[in-house]
């Protein structure tokens, strides 16, 4: 990272824009809603207002104008001047003193010097006299222009009231503003249901979700099922979140559960092998037994942690490395290290793997194949065959032997960790081997099952390729 890039990491927000993303959700999106509904009442009432105006201007310009030329043609002919109700008029000379005027204006200067000299000039003069926000009944529009007289030269003014006008705009700006405003206070009382209603669902998952912090298991969050929106979608994915939490949790009990059950025994024999060798005098054979008996116990305990460890790595597909395996390679690289047990024994392993290659992950596919041979050779008597064909995208691993079975009662539970048959509890062995077959077939989206042949038992590994 430059220290350019550190220091731009490292510019502080603006304190109003910290305020602002410390506001609720709730209160963030309302206001923003406001805000913009505000701007477009404004935009709109402005437009109504401005077209309103003009359509009133532009009458108002067109009655003045008509009043100007009647009160010019009464000036050239020489005709008493006049006009219609609400008008009124002057006549000024060059130097801007008033030489006629109605009663309305006959004491009020309606021109400015400036505007004199530009009417004098030949220009003409509009001027509007009053605001609107003045509430004066005497608010005026005016129009000045030069006139030629046969005798002189004078300037005429002709003024129209704006009182109608006027009010009418000032009436027009209140309502506008009570409809902008309770269109306003509507649009953020909807805004706030519906921000409200989009967010019910997600306090609700809040609040199932914090019971978690109570320890109770089997908790979902309530996800409609007759939607397809963004917050059930969310729904859903937290749902198969806490699924699989608790999914490892409920591993991480049973790991410690099993390390617990099956570490007591291995460990109080090595305490009281140790303790009388500790305290009873003993000849050197009886020790060198003692040893080895310990020996024997912390390989026990090495292959039954080893044995734990791996079942707990698998209990997640995110541990599996799925490549091109050769089957015929990968079921011989499992069997032959068990090959020379057998001969010894009398026994023969026949391997029969269809030429084939397989996507799976033969870090785990090859102790699970072993797993299997080497419970056949100790638990059966007779040749043990391995085979291994493809159907329809599954791989099929079998492993038979021709020994008595598994007792009948035993089958149900055969993958169950650390579940043996009553005749195998003497002879070697921790009881995962099975639990660590399913467990691997499991991961890769298969499965295992255990069936007797009759004349043997057999195990078969279903795994999708």
């Amino acid at each position: 990272m430059t220290p350019q890039e550190g220091a731009a990491e490292t510019v502080p927000r603006p304190r109003g824009l910290r305020r602002w993303q410390r506001l609720p959700v709730v209160v963030r999106l309302v206001l923003s809603v406001a805000t913009a509904m505000a701007l477009v009442l404004g935009g709109a009432t402005g437009l109504v207002y401005w077209r309103v105006e003009h359509a009133l201007d532009e009458q108002l310009d067109a009655d003045l104008a008509t009043y100007f030329h009647q009160l010019r043609g009464d000036l050239l002919a020489g005709r008493k001047l006049g006009g219609p109700d609400g008008s009124a008029y002057q006549v000024l000379d060059a130097q801007g003193r008033i030489l006629q005027a109605s009663d309305l204006v006959r004491s009020q200067r309606l021109l400015t010097t400036a505007d004199i000299a530009s009417a004098a000039r030949g220009a003409t003069v509009h001027r509007d006299i009053g605001g609107l926000a003045t509430l004066d009944p005497h608010t005026l529009r005016l129009r000045a222009q030069r006139v030629r007289l046969p005798d002189r030269t004078v300037i005429a003014v002709a003024a129209l009231r704006r009182g109608h006008r006027d009010e009418a705009l000032r009436e027009l700006l209140a309502q506008l503003g009570i409809a902008a405003g309770l269109t306003l206070l509507a649009a953020s009382y909807v805004g706030y249901r519906t921000v409200r209603a989009a967010l019910d669902p997600v306090e609700r998952y809040r609040r199932r979700a914090a019971s978690l912090a109570d320890g109770t298991s089997g908790l979902r969050l309530p996800v409609p099922d007759d939607r397809d929106d963004e917050l059930t979608r969310l729904g859903h994915t937290l749902n198969e979140m806490l699924e699989r939490l608790e999914a490892a949790a409920e591993r991480e009990r049973r790991f410690l559960a099993d390390a617990s059950h099956e570490l007591r025994t291995p460990l109080s024999l090595l305490r009281a092998e140790l303790d009388v060798a500790l305290h009873q005098p003993r000849p050197a054979a009886e020790l060198t037994a003692t040893i080895r008996s310990v020996d024997t116990e912390v390989q026990r305990l090495i292959d039954l942690t080893n044995a734990l460890l791996d079942l707990e790595q698998l209990g997640g597909t995110e541990h599996l490395t799925r490549s091109p395996v050769d089957l015929p390679e990968l079921v011989a690289s499992a069997v032959n290290p068990h090959r020379a047990a057998a001969a010894r024994e009398g026994r023969t392993l026949h391997v029969d793997a269809v030429p084939s290659a397989v996507n799976v992950d033969a870090g785990w596919i090859r102790p699970a194949i072993g797993n299997l041979v080497d419970n056949a050779l100790r638990h059966s008597r007779g040749d043990v065959r391995v085979t291994a064909t493809i159907h329809e995208g599954n791989l099929r691993l079998t492993v038979t032997d021709e020994g008595p079975g598994f007792p009948a009662e035993f089958l149900p539970k055969a993958f169950d960790r650390f579940a043996r048959a009553e005749a195998s509890r003497t002879s070697p062995g921790s009881g995962l081997g099975l639990a660590f077959v399913a467990a691997v077939a499991a991961s890769h989206g298969g499965a295992a099952h255990a069936d007797n042949t009759g004349h043997g038992a057999t195990v078969t590994l279903d795994i999708p390729c």
